[in-house]
């Protein structure tokens, strides 16, 4: 089952004050259709298209043929769970995902996490909360800084105008918070920057600094020649993180 909200339902004072160029499409994944109802009709309301799926499976044949901006996402579903959707997803597309989980275990957040989630949000949750979040995912994936805007540290380029990144002439795909935290590492080589001071670049993120260790662990699987070893992103022990800005191991 796929729905598209009615787009005539749309309140067009919320639109036009988020509207970027285009509607932007959410794709709702929730086995219960009276959320999937409750949240097609709230964002509809603030200007998005929505598109709906009942579980995990159903999820990916829709997210493949439709090509949403963002994934809403709840975990517990049958057939294929959120966590199962993640997996397999991240193989294929670096589209921002919000988990929603009634789980309120922070290790079940920090699994979503590890698998590419750009954020979480744990239910019941304020639907106005919601909607903030998501603005505040797509606005860091649809930032687009000053043409040929390139960052080069040693081996590893990052286009901020294009969002490619490529290690040793290799494409590197990276979900939105992981581009972020990258270019905030590699715009000043060799400084240290706190957890505070990135968890703030990313925010749409819930105020718990192990979600930068998680995104930062991520982040060193994809760029890293060896992750247990790493050249590029390096931690300062009670401090947080840096970028070598020589490219060198360490």
């Amino acid at each position: 089952m796929v729905v598209i909200a009615n787009p005539r339902r749309q309140n067009r004072a919320a639109f036009r004050s988020w509207s970027v160029n285009a509607v932007k499409t959410i794709l709702i994944v929730d086995d219960k259709l009276s959320a999937l109802r409750l949240l097609t009709d709230y964002l509809t309301e603030h200007g998005f298209r929505t598109i709906t799926a009942a579980n995990g499976r159903e999820a990916l044949y829709v997210a493949r043929h439709e090509k949403p901006d963002l994934v809403l996402l709840d975990l517990m579903m049958p057939e294929m769970d959120g966590l199962e959707f993640m997996r397999l997803f991240r193989r294929e597309r670096s589209t921002p995902v919000i988990m929603l989980t009634a789980r309120v275990e922070e290790a079940d957040k920090v699994v979503g996490l590890e698998l590419g989630a750009d954020d979480y949000v744990t239910k019941p949750f304020g639907m106005a909360e919601l909607v903030a979040r998501i603005r505040a995912v797509l606005r860091r994936a649809a930032e687009t800084p000053t043409v040929n805007d390139i960052l080069r540290v040693g081996g590893v380029v990052v286009d901020k105008g294009t969002h490619i990144v490529r290690v040793d002439e290799r494409k590197i795909d990276l979900t939105p918070s992981e581009f972020s935290l990258l270019t905030v590492l590699m715009t000043i080589p060799g400084q240290v920057f706190t957890r505070a001071q990135l968890l703030e670049r990313l925010k749409g993120d819930e105020n718990v600094e192990r979600t930068i260790d998680v995104h930062i662990r991520n982040l060193r699987a994809k760029i890293e020649p060896d992750p247990s070893k790493p050249r590029y992103i390096l931690t300062v022990f009670g401090v947080g993180y840096r970028f070598n800005d020589e490219g060198d191991e360490r």
